[in-house]
C-alpha cells in the first residue's frame, strides 16, 4: 500500500510551515511544538511517529482548531484546500471539522459520550452536515460500522460504549470519523486498542480512503502500521522533526540516533530473551534548551556541541533529510543483545520452587461465562477455558478484541464469578468461595490495567496511590509508609520526586510504572497484565517489557499477561493461550506456537500481522 507513485503531481490538502504550539507556563510558556513544515497531498498518507511527549498529539489538535486552553498556536502557513486556518473562528472551524477534516482521537473511552449509544455518536456528523437524507442515516450508520469491521454491527448500534471492548469502542469512534468524508483524515494512533485482525481491516478502510483520494496524516507509534499504510514518514522528538522521507528510505536506512532507537525497541522474534532498551547516556524527560539538540542528552554519538545550537536539516537523498550531523559515526556496543536472565536486577528470588513440587500459581479449569445483551438473551463470553500458569512463569493470553480475555482475567482476580468452572490460586480454591475468605488472600493477585488514568483517582498524589495498596492511603499512613513507597518507586524506575504529583502531571509511561508499583505493594505472587503496554510507544513500551522480566526475575513473579500485541506476547512469554469466541483454540509453548501455529485463526493472526521485514531487518542493523 504505501510508497504508490504518480507521474501526474495529487493536489496539495494541507500544507504547513513554521507551526508552533506553546501552552503558558508558571514563569514562561512552554513549547510543545517547536517549528515544523510539512504538506499533505491528495491520496496520500504522512506519518509522525515518535514517543509520548514529542507533541505529535498537540500537532493533531492544532490542525482542527482543538488546542487545550492556554494553548498559544502560531505558523507562518497553515492552509487547508485554500483556506487559511490561523484566524478562523469556533462557527468556521465546527463547519470543517468532520467534512473538511476528520480527527480519530486515541482515547476511544474519553472521546465517546457515555451517554449515547453508538449510533447516535455515529450518525452525529451525517445530520450535523447533512451528507445523506434523514430517512438513510440509519442504513448509513450500520454500512459504516460494518466497514470499520464491528461485529453484528445492529446490536453494537444500540449499545452504549462501556458495553463494548476497546476494540470495538475504537471501531465506533472510526467510523464517526470518516461518516461525512472528510478530504483530510487525521488519525490519532488509530490502530492502538485493535488486535491484528481487527487492525488490518481498519488499514484496509483508510488505505481505501485514500485511495480515494483523502489525504491521510497518521500518528502512531506502531512502525509497521506506518509501514503498512504511510508514502512518507516524519520522526518527531520534543516538538522538531529529526528525519524526514519516504518510508522505505526511513525505515530501512535509518541516519538519526533517535530513529534507530524506535526500530531497536519493537519487540520481534529477533528480540526474545532480550532487553529492548538500547545505549543511552540519559533518561531524557527533561527538554533540552532551544539553542541545542532536543535529543543531545540522550543520545550515545553526541558531544559537546550537540548541547549549544539546533542542527540544520542535512540532505542524504531525494526527500530523505536528517536534522543531525553525526549520522556516520559508529553505534555503541548493542546493550539491547544482553539476556534478560544476565540483565535482571540482582536480588533475592522468592516463591521460585527449587524442587518443581510448588503448586502452579494459577489453575483455570473449564471456565464459562455469559451476559445478558440489550435483547436479554444471555450470549455466552467464555465457554469452557481451561490453562495453567507455573510458579515464576509468564503465560500470554493472545486474542481479538471480544475473545473473552479479559472476562477470563476479571474472573482469574474474583471480580466476577464464573458460571461453570472453576478458579484456583497456589492450589486453592479461589472461586466459588465467599469474599470473606477470599479478603485476606487478594494481596497475592494484583492487577496492572490498559489505561491507569482512567484507573486512578484524579485527585490523588502518585505516593497516595501506591500508599492505598499498603492499606494506608491517608496522610498518617504515607508518612508512616514512606521508606516503602520510595521503595517501590525506585523498583520501578521511578524518580521519587514524582511522587507528590497526580496522575495527569505524568507521562504515560510514568502512569503505567506507577500502576506497577500499586500492584506490587502487597508482594503478590501473581500479577494480571490486562494490555498493560498497548497505549505506550515503543521506546517507553521496550522499558516496561523490560522492567516486567526483571521484576519476574528478581521477585519470582508469575504474570499472566494479556495482549493482542503478536509481538509483545511472543519476547515476554513461556507458554501461551489463543483465544477466538470465547474459546481456546491452541495453547502451548511460545517458540512452538509462534513458528509452526496448528489452528487456523493462529495462523490467520499471525499472516494479518503486519511485518514488513525490511524494516524490522533495520531493526537489527540498529542494535
Amino acid at each position: 500500500m504505501a510508497g504508490t507513485e504518480s507521474s501526474v503531481p495529487a493536489r496539495t490538502l494541507l500544507t504547513v510551515e513554521g507551526l508552533r504550539v506553546g501552552f503558558r507556563g508558571r514563569r514562561s510558556e512552554v513549547s510543545a511544538v517547536r517549528g515544523i513544515d510539512f504538506s499533505l497531498a491528495a491520496g496520500e498518507c504522512l506519518a509522525i511517529v515518535g514517543e509520548s511527549g514529542s507533541g505529535k498529539s498537540v500537532t493533531a489538535r492544532a490542525l482542527v482548531g482543538l488546542s487545550a486552553p492556554g494553548a498559544a498556536v502560531r505558523a507562518d502557513v497553515l492552509d487547508l484546500e485554500g483556506e487559511d486556518l490561523r484566524d478562523l473562528k469556533d462557527r468556521r472551524w465546527r463547519q470543517l471539522r468532520g467534512r473538511g477534516i476528520g480527527l480519530v482521537l486515541q482515547d476511544a473511552l474519553v472521546s465517546l459520550d457515555p451517554l449515547r449509544r453508538v449510533a447516535a455518536e455515529v450518525a452525529e456528523p451525517l445530520r450535523n452536515h447533512r451528507t445523506v437524507p434523514s430517512g438513510q442515516v440509519h442504513e448509513t450508520v450500520l454500512a459504516l460500522l460494518a466497514e470499520v469491521g464491528m461485529p453484528d454491527p445492529e446490536l453494537r448500534a444500540r449499545q452504549y460504549p462501556h458495553q463494548l471492548s476497546g476494540g470495538l469502542r475504537q471501531r465506533a469512534l472510526i467510523a464517526s470519523a470518516i461518516a461525512a468524508g472528510p478530504s483530510v483524515l487525521i488519525a490519532d494512533e488509530p490502530t492502538t486498542a485493535l488486535d491484528v485482525t481487527v487492525q488490518a481491516r481498519v488499514l484496509d478502510v483508510l488505505a481505501a480512503r485514500k485511495a480515494a483520494g483523502t489525504g491521510v496524516l497518521l500518528i502512531s507509534h506502531d512502525l509497521a502500521v506506518v509501514a503498512k499504510l504511510a508514502d512518507r514518514v516524519a520522526v518527531m522528538y520534543q516538538g522538531r522533526f529529526v528525519e524526514e522521507g519516504s518510508v522505505r528510505d526511513v525505515l530501512r536506512d535509518p541516519r538519526h540516533p533517535y530513529t534507530r532507537r524506535l526500530l531497536a525497541a519493537v519487540p520481534t522474534a529477533a528480540t526474545r530473551r532480550t532487553r529492548l532498551s538500547g545505549p543511552s547516556r540519559g533518561t531524557g524527560g527533561r527538554r533540552t534548551p532551544a539553542d541545542g539538540c532536543a535529543f543531545a542528552a540522550r543520545c550515545p554519538v553526541a558531544v559537546p556541541e550537540c548541547g549549544t545550537r539546533v542542527p540544520a536539516r542535512v540532505e542524504l537523498e531525494a526527500d530523505h533529510g536528517v536534522w543531525c550531523p553525526r549520522t556516520e559515526e559508529p553505534w555503541p556496543s548493542p546493550a539491547g543483545s544482553t539476556s534478560v536472565t544476565t540483565a535482571a536486577v540482582p536480588g533475592p528470588r522468592k516463591g521460585r520452587p527449587e524442587d518443581g513440587t510448588a503448586a502452579p500459581a494459577l489453575e483455570v479449569r473449564a471456565l464459562s461465562k455469559g451476559f445478558r445483551d440489550p435483547d436479554r438473551v444471555v450470549r455466552p463470553a467464555v465457554r469452557e477455558v481451561s490453562f495453567t500458569l507455573p510458579a515464576g512463569r509468564t503465560l500470554g493470553v493472545l486474542g481479538e478484541s471480544g475473545s473473552g480475555k479479559t472476562t477470563v482475567a476479571r474472573m482469574v482476580l474474583g471480580l466476577l464469578e464464573p458460571d461453570a468452572g472453576e478458579v484456583r490460586i497456589a492450589g486453592r480454591a479461589w472461586s466459588g468461595v465467599p469474599e470473606k475468605e477470599r479478603r485476606t488472600l487478594r494481596g497475592r493477585v494484583q492487577l496492572v490495567q490498559q489505561d491507569p488514568l482512567s484507573a486512578f483517582d484524579p485527585r490523588w498524589t502518585a505516593e497516595r496511590i501506591v500508599g492505598e495498596a499498603l492499606g494506608s492511603p491517608g496522610r498518617r499512613g504515607i508518612r508512616a509508609n514512606r521508606a516503602r513507597i520510595t521503595e517501590l518507586f525506585e523498583l520501578v524506575g521511578l524518580d521519587p520526586a514524582l511522587a507528590e504529583r497526580r496522575p495527569w502531571q505524568l507521562s504515560g509511561g510514568q502512569r503505567q510504572r506507577v500502576a506497577i508499583a500499586r500492584a506490587l505493594a502487597p508482594e503478590p505472587e501473581l500479577i494480571v497484565c490486562d494490555e498493560p503496554v498497548s497505549a505506550l510507544d515503543v521506546s517507553v513500551q521496550a522499558q516496561i517489557l523490560d522492567l516486567f522480566t526483571d521484576l519476574r526475575e528478581r521477585l519470582g513473579l508469575s504474570l499472566l499477561f494479556i495482549s493482542h500485541d503478536l509481538g509483545v506476547i511472543h519476547h515476554l512469554s513461556d507458554e501461551v493461550v489463543v483465544m477466538r469466541d470465547g474459546e481456546v483454540v491452541e495453547a502451548g509453548a511460545a517458540e512452538e506456537i509462534f513458528a509452526r501455529p496448528a489452528h487456523p485463526y493462529t495462523k490467520a493472526l499471525l499472516t494479518a500481522l503486519p511485518r514488513p521485514e525490511d524494516a524490522w531487518a533495520t531493526a537489527e542493523v540498529a542494535r
